[in-house]
């Protein structure tokens, strides 16, 4: 959907980064996928059309807002995933809602499983690409947002245990970036959780060196700043690298062979069919609620006379 509210001239290098941009933003489209800024950012990074710098993340940034309001990038193809509107459902009629429950209707799947998984990310920025495919395998996700809040890994720790306790093994599959905060939040959810009794396998799917060594994402300087470093550079050096340069495909990937080779697919397919009967059920009283409006209306009416009666 592209949409001119302003006319504006660029100059040709600022037309061609629109250009560039938009053919990697029609490249997700294909696969499905909404790209953030700075997920674009890297992407232009990797493809060597931008320098690694504030500068030039700053210029994008400028560009696409402009190229926006000129009409020549679509305002659908990057999303904010930080700020969105909440608001009720509505229905048109309660034969809608009857349908409206059959499509979301799901039954969990991972009773029967001898392992619960979840998908811990922590970045925010991605949750839009990890929602899509953790809702695909039916496993929790949670975007930390940095170290996660003591309030938050104890609800985590607690709901563990409960499996636990049900005679599940629990998995976290985390994934975060290769810098010295980064690497060292897989140690701290781990040591969290066992604090508060939970004792799940904690399995960092990204970003790990062989990753970058294959995929190659810009590297940062790692923050000196940071109380870390001097552990992360005695390991690694002075680079780091961030979750966002790795394309959603990639992510995806690993959260499928993550879950998977955990997953028993006997257990999963019996389930699945169990599930499909109980969703043809309610589809059939969806499209045949005129007929048990009429039985139900009756039923209705018996119970209050009865009640009145009674009274």
């Amino acid at each position: 959907m592209k949409i001119c509210y302003i006319e504006k001239r660029f100059c040709v290098d600022r037309l061609a980064l629109i250009a560039i941009s938009n053919q990697i933003i029609e490249e997700y489209q294909k696969d499905g996928y909404v790209l953030t800024l700075r997920q674009l950012y890297y992407q232009l990074v990797s493809r060597d059309y931008l320098k690694n710098d504030q500068k030039n993340y700053s210029k994008l940034g400028d560009t696409i807002s402009d190229g926006r309001l000129a009409g020549l990038i679509d305002w659908k193809a990057i999303e904010d995933r930080t700020r969105n509107v909440v608001s009720n459902s509505h229905w048109d009629n309660p034969a809608d809602i009857i349908r409206s429950a059959a499509d979301s209707y799901s039954i969990d799947k991972w009773v029967s499983q001898d392992y619960r998984i979840e998908v811990w990310v922590e970045k925010e920025a991605l949750a839009g690409v990890f929602e899509r495919i953790c809702s695909e395998l039916d496993v929790p996700y949670l975007a930390c947002r940095g170290y996660v809040s003591q309030s938050e890994m104890w609800r985590a720790a607690r709901r563990l245990k409960r499996f636990e306790n049900d005679g599940c093994k629990t998995v976290i599959l985390h994934f975060g970036d290769h810098d010295p905060s980064g690497i060292d939040m897989s140690r701290d959810i781990k040591d969290r959780l066992y604090m508060f009794g939970a004792r799940p396998s904690v399995e960092r799917l990204a970003l790990n060196l062989d990753q970058i060594e294959q995929y190659k994402p810009p590297p940062n300087p790692a923050k000196t700043t940071d109380s870390r470093f001097e552990g992360y550079q005695s390991e690694f050096g002075d680079e780091s690298w961030e979750l966002d340069a790795l394309e959603p495909r990639v992510l995806v990937d690993l959260v499928r062979d993550g879950v998977f080779s955990y997953r028993d697919v006997n257990k999963w397919d019996a389930a699945t069919k169990q599930e499909e009967r109980d969703r043809r059920l309610l589809m059939r009283a969806s499209s045949t609620w005129a007929k048990l409006e009429q039985v139900l209306d009756t039923s209705i009416i018996e119970e209050t006379i009865d009640e009145e009666e009674e009274d």
